[in-house]
């Protein structure tokens, strides 16, 4: 099966980052988001990637053009003019990078990328900016045993701040960030039939918008539940969290040893 991934908006809210390098690019513990992502489906077996580019694309290519230099050790005889790679290392990945426009809505950067899943029966999608620790291998699964065109990552988010364990007015403790209203939210981690992208009408379509509307309109839409751990990287203080999980050792979407 082969995964796309949005890897071309602003990211905004994370400027700090993003004025230098797209938001996927963003490292937590000196490794890009996106590669973390691309780990995560490598480790339940999907190594073929189709990458949509956008705002500071060429930050990405040169990444994956370079991967040996950033993974191994290397030798340079600068009087020979030679370059010897130590010890290899690299994943079994197949990556394309595809440049979907700077402006282009989510919806718009699938539709660009079409013809690379026209022949699948289906293929997963996600943002590259967040990572979970979901099985991919049963996500999967559901998807191809309901039989619908679209399946839709459902995950509650994390609460932002802590909470007080109250008893009329007495203080019984403390819920360190609990859950949210109990409310699902889209996840983010799709599985879809090329069919989808027949609801996106162009550049302009956001993916979040009509599409998936459509999509649940005419009952082919449904949600596979996520209660695991799931932390998308909108802003700084969510980049420190994820940092602070990889240094820890205890980051729990690290599923590959």
């Amino acid at each position: 099966m082969r995964a796309v991934i949005l890897a071309g908006g602003l990211g905004t809210r994370i400027s700090e980052e993003t004025h230098l390098k797209p938001k996927p690019m963003i490292e937590i513990g000196a490794k890009p988001i996106l590669w973390h992502i691309m780990k995560m489906y490598s480790a339940h077996g999907i190594n073929d990637f189709v990458i949509c580019c956008g705002y500071k694309g060429y930050v990405i290519k040169e990444y994956f053009a370079n991967y040996f230099l950033h993974m191994s050790d290397v030798t340079f005889d600068m009087q020979d003019n030679e370059m010897r790679v130590h010890q290899r290392k690299a994943e079994p990945w197949k990556v394309t990078l595809v440049d979907t426009g700077d402006a282009t809505m989510t919806g718009g950067r699938l539709k660009r990328v079409a013809e690379h899943v026209a022949g699948e029966d289906a293929f997963c999608f996600t943002y590259g900016d967040g990572v979970a620790d979901i099985d991919i291998d049963r996500l999967t699964q559901f998807h191809r045993a309901h039989g619908k065109l679209a399946t839709i990552t459902a995950v509650q988010p994390p609460g932002r701040y802590g909470a007080l364990a109250l008893e009329g007015a007495a203080v019984r403790g403390f819920i360190e960030k609990p859950r949210g209203d109990g409310g699902w939210i889209n996840g983010g981690f799709f599985v879809l039939s090329p069919a989808c992208l027949d609801h996106i009408e162009g550049d302009h379509t956001a993916w979040e918008g009509d599409p998936l509307n459509q999509l649940a309109a005419s009952g082919e839409l449904m949600a596979f539940e996520h209660d695991g751990f799931w932390q998308p990287m909108d802003t700084l203080r969510d980049k420190t969290h994820l940092e602070q999980l990889w240094a820890s050792g205890q980051a729990p979407w690290k599923m590959w040893s």
